[in-house]
């Protein structure tokens, strides 16, 4: 891992270290920000500590998250925030809102030409995009079924199940979901792949269907049951769980012609300490997998085999961790609301597969003129 100097501070995501000014100063700041009922974008920022969230756009363009809640109690005020910033990590456009600390944090995804906002509710509605200057855009949300194509994109399962298809900023449910699926991935070709759960003793099966069509199916071996699924470039992944813990993989590397059981290669599964819901599975664009727990350790496979895995070393502990292209980003922050800072705090970004580390800097802001105000 490369050393990191104390002098990339996160000036994107506030300090990373120490407050000169003092806890009792900046526990009064942080108390400003979730009160005033029109926060600035950098005051939320500074007083978050770390992103919530990242998002990369297909020019490289990166959205943060950013949320500052209520440390006394789970209700009460709080704050939000995005930021855009350019390939040249130079902010373009951002927003800040006051809010409720039992409201769900916003998410987005990267899409071509921007993000979209994921639903936070039971339904489509609250979905909307964001071009890479921070324009908004309408989404056409409707409830008629889309047959899945080339460039579709999950947005949010399995409740409500959506797919986004950036041709057309469309937000609609895939058609020929089976009822009982319980996860789902879409990877770029267009493939819907689905977590069965029969109800009666038969064994969870991997269902893939394109255009509304199935192509097949798998039956997940026993003794194990499902947990989560990804599928990219035709590899494709599924964590087995036993007892309600993850215990090894299910994998494809040809688009679910033949698949492999692997319950070692590297990862002690025995020894993850959190829950399958802490799972992270993630696969990288040259075809390898990265498996892991939020808050934990992560392994990366060292080929696009996915037989054979090493334990990352990463420079914190990462509470979440995101992948885009061949990208890795690893947010270290605190896991409950804190006036305090955590050591490492930030976003944490290689491209090398793990090797070496930068901590996020913002390179400087646009002009005011050139930093967009997205309108409401």
């Amino acid at each position: 891992m490369a050393a990191v100097s104390a002098a990339l501070a996160l000036a994107a995501c506030g300090p990373s270290g120490s407050d000169d000014r003092g806890p009792g100063d900046r526990e009064a700041r942080y108390r400003r920000v979730i009160e005033d009922p029109h926060p600035r974008p950098a005051d939320v920022i500074e007083a978050a500590g770390a992103p919530t969230g990242v998002a990369r756009a297909d020019d490289g363009s990166l959205l943060l998250t950013f949320d500052a809640g209520n440390v006394e109690d789970d209700e009460g005020p709080a704050a939000s925030a995005w930021r855009i910033v350019g390939p040249d990590g130079r902010t373009v456009a951002e927003h800040a809102e006051h809010g409720d600390a039992e409201a769900v944090r916003a998410e987005f995804r990267g899409v071509p030409g921007g993000f979209v906002r994921v639903p936070a509710g039971e339904s489509a509605d609250g979905a909307y995009a964001l071009d890479v200057r921070g324009g908004r855009h309408t989404a056409d949300i409707t409830g008629t079924p889309l047959r899945t194509r080339p460039g579709d994109i999950l947005l949010a399962e399995p409740e409500p199940t959506l797919v986004y298809r950036p041709a057309t900023r469309t937000v609609a449910p895939p058609a020929g979901v089976p009822d009982d699926a319980v996860r789902l991935a879409v990877d770029e070709r267009g493939t819907v792949w689905s977590l069965d759960q029969s109800l009666t003793e038969a064994p969870d099966r991997v269902v893939r269907q394109r255009d509304g069509r199935s192509l097949g199916s798998t039956a997940v071996p026993r003794p194990y049951a499902g947990g989560a699924l990804t599928a990219r470039g035709g590899n494709a992944a599924l964590s087995l769980l036993q007892d309600d813990a993850a215990r090894g993989l299910l994998v494809t590397t040809d688009a679910g012609g033949h698949w492999r059981t692997v319950l070692g290669g590297g990862v002690p599964w025995r020894e993850l300490k959190r829950g399958p819901e802490f799972l992270v599975l993630e696969l990288l664009a040259d075809g390898r997998l990265l498996v892991g727990e939020e808050g934990g350790r992560y392994w990366l496979a060292d080929d696009r085999g996915n037989s054979a895995f090493h334990e990352l070393r990463t420079p914190a502990t990462f509470t979440s961790f995101a992948v885009a292209g061949t990208t890795l980003y690893g947010i270290a922050d605190a896991t409950t609301e804190t006036y305090d800072l955590v050591k490492g705090e930030g976003l944490w970004i290689s491209r090398d597969g793990g090797g070496a580390w930068r901590r996020y800097e913002q390179h400087g802001r646009r002009s005011p003129a050139e930093v967009a105000k997205p309108s409401t």
